[in-house]
């Protein structure tokens, strides 16, 4: 054999061993363990309703919770009473709340029979209607909607249940003269998506949300300008043309009114690749909407279709265009400070743009040199659900109350804080810091279904809850979850069948 032989020869075997390595990943990703998915969407979902503000329904399930918050939106004469507090604090951000709603929205209109399988689908509902009515409720005119209640400083100075909230209820409000286009269009794109829920149930309440996303779309666009209210705690980082993106591929699904598909055509060149999908920056959930709507016949939309793509090839193990590494024990690992929300939105995105693939018959994604079947995509997005549920070196749940070992000091002020109905004495700041905060013991009351920020990029995790970065939950990270477990009862339901 001569030289070039032997070279050709080296590159077989050199592709060969890479295809088998990846060929080994793989069987890894598809043999892992199974968890109770079920189990776990119902946590995910309940863990809702301990973050809920404003007067509690009777048939309220988590019981360590009160009313709180009655008298929200009264400096301004209107109401803003109810919605949801968005983490471990009390304040209650417009912004990430609407991108909650979002996404609960699309896991309900994706994954409607596996939920209603597992007998979730009213409560989901439920927890989609309560950020919905305070999303209508904060839009009080065209051109205003108020997108903050509560001081954020002043309320992270102080460790209070809600129940017992004496610190300022200030309001933000966002207007033709002090724009937030990334806030506004957010709102926007959560109606469309919770009216396509509601739509088959309650057609009167499904309009309503649909003539107010259409309103608040075009607040949003109209009067550009990127939201500052919510800084230092939700700043814009990635400007608002992903919530524009974002809010016409949501009214277009909701309307079928072309003018919006017509607005997504005409700037798909705001359409950036990128390698994470969050509160803050849209982009992937936009392009893999809209990636669907392209393999549907809409063939002006390959732009996304390519962006997603590279999306993917971003985050897959084995990608020769890999930009986000993974720990040592298999997890996504994108930024210190509350990882797992970034692991649950791009886990929830894998398995749309794989059930997607398969829907249109495609064969996967082509990442340089390398190929990755929709399976491999759906079983890498699996890997990750299962680390947050207990296949991790720490061999422990990442959600609270789920598996026997979780974190027990979960950084929030409700659950650290004896239930307002076993301890009815009030509880100041200073008292709830000395007395709760610094405390050593489990918090009294298990947030169940709460998905902490995670292990740090060496699989450890530190359960304090001083340690906010990796010990408080919000309620966006949850909702991604809902999404992402949610495909994998799809998965179990095809298994029990073919078993019989």
């Amino acid at each position: 054999m001569g030289q070039f032989g032997v070279a050709v020869l080296g590159v077989l075997l050199s592709v060969l061993s890479f295809h088998n390595v990846l060929a080994i990943e793989n069987e890894k990703l598809l043999s892992s363990q199974d968890f109770d998915y079920g189990d776990a969407l119902g946590k995910a979902i309940l863990f809702f309703e301990g973050q809920r503000s404003g007067k509690l329904l009777a048939r309220q399930r988590v019981k360590w919770r009160g009313d709180s918050a009655l008298s929200d939106g009264k400096p301004d004469n209107v109401n803003l009473v109810g919605g949801y507090y968005d983490a471990g604090d009390n304040v209650k951000f417009g912004w990430p709340m609407a991108f909650t709603v979002s996404l609960l929205s699309w896991a309900a209109i994706e994954y409607q029979t596996e939920i209603s399988s597992a007998n979730q689908l009213r409560h989901l509902r439920r927890d989609i209607r309560w950020g919905a009515d305070f999303i209508l409720k904060a839009h009080t005119s065209p051109t205003t909607l108020y997108t903050q209640v509560g001081d954020g400083n002043s309320d992270h100075q102080c460790w209070e249940r809600p129940e017992d909230m004496d610190t300022p209820r200030t309001l933000y409000k966002i207007t033709p003269d002090s724009p937030g286009t990334e806030a506004a269009a957010d709102a926007a794109a959560a109606l469309s998506a919770a009216s396509i829920v509601f739509k088959p149930i309650n057609s009167n309440y499904s309009l309503r949300l649909l003539s107010q996303s259409k309103s608040l779309f075009e607040f949003a666009d109209k009067y550009r300008g990127s939201y500052k209210n919510s800084c230092p705690f939700y700043c814009s980082f990635s400007g608002y043309q992903d919530e524009l993106l974002w809010a016409a591929t949501w009214l277009y699904k909701a309307s079928g009114d072309n003018k919006y598909l017509t607005y997504v055509t005409c700037n798909q060149g705001w359409s950036q690749a990128v390698s994470e999908f969050s509160w803050d920056n849209k982009f992937a959930g936009a392009q893999t909407l809209l990636a669907k709507e392209f393999y549907g016949g809409q063939k002006d939309l390959s732009k996304f279709k390519t962006d997603i793509e590279s999306f993917v090839c971003a985050l897959m193990p084995g990608s020769s265009s890999v930009q986000i590494k993974t720990t040592p024990g298999g997890l996504l690992y994108i930024r210190d400070s509350s990882n797992l929300q970034y692991v649950t939105s791009s886990s929830m995105v894998l398995f749309l743009y794989s059930k997607t693939l398969s829907a249109a018959h495609m064969d996967g994604v082509q990442c340089g040199s390398v190929h990755f079947y929709a399976s491999q995509i759906k079983a890498f997005a699996k890997s990750q659900v299962d680390y947050i549920l207990g296949n991790n070196p720490m061999k422990m749940s990442y959600m609270a109350g789920f598996g026997s070992k979780y974190p027990l000091q979960v950084h929030h002020r409700g659950a650290s804080i004896p239930s307002i109905k076993a301890h009815p004495a009030k509880v100041g700041c200073n008292d709830g810091y000395s007395i709760y905060y610094s405390s050593s013991k489990p918090n009294p009351n298990t947030h169940v279904g709460a998905i902490v920020g995670g292990p740090d990029s060496n699989d450890q995790f530190k359960d304090l809850r001083s340690d906010y970065s990796h010990s408080e939950p919000t309620t966006y990270m949850n909702a991604a979850f809902v999404g992402s477990v949610a495909a994998l009862l799809a998965r179990n339901e095809s298994e029990s069948k073919c078993s019989q």
